[in-house]
């Protein structure tokens, strides 16, 4: 199967729930144990907001290889309508570019760079 050829939205079906357990379990580790507050905590990572401000932030500073970019750009110009109601489709196509890349890498078996992605994320709110 040649993971290129997968719809985005796919890939971001599946990135989506990649990162959010990566958050999920950055926040228990920090030993939060209350779950509302292990909630409020992960909307500062999980909203559409957030991860468009993540993904622009590290491709401003050329964090992406071209192949990521790539997956990123499909993702961005799928030409679904559909977003969340909280969200503008602009900000939406762009938080689906990073869960898209993230669930390229996972099917590419490249963990190491999720954990590099996410790192950087959550180093970016520490």
């Amino acid at each position: 199967m040649d993971v290129r050829n997968i719809n985005v939205l796919v890939l971001a079906y599946l990135g989506d729930t990649i990162y959010e357990d990566y958050i999920r379990r950055y926040l228990i580790r920090s030993g939060i144990a209350n779950v509302n507050d292990l909630q409020t905590e992960s909307i500062k990572y999980v909203s559409a907001k957030s991860q468009s401000m993540f993904l622009t932030k590290l491709s401003d500073e050329g964090f992406f290889s071209d192949d990521e970019l790539d997956v990123i750009r499909r993702a961005r110009n799928n030409t679904s309508k559909a977003h969340p109601k909280n969200t503008d489709i602009i900000t939406y196509k762009l938080a689906t570019g990073l869960e898209a890349l993230i669930g390229y890498l996972d099917l590419t078996d490249n963990n190491k760079r999720i954990d590099e992605i996410m790192n950087t994320i959550l180093g970016e709110n520490l």
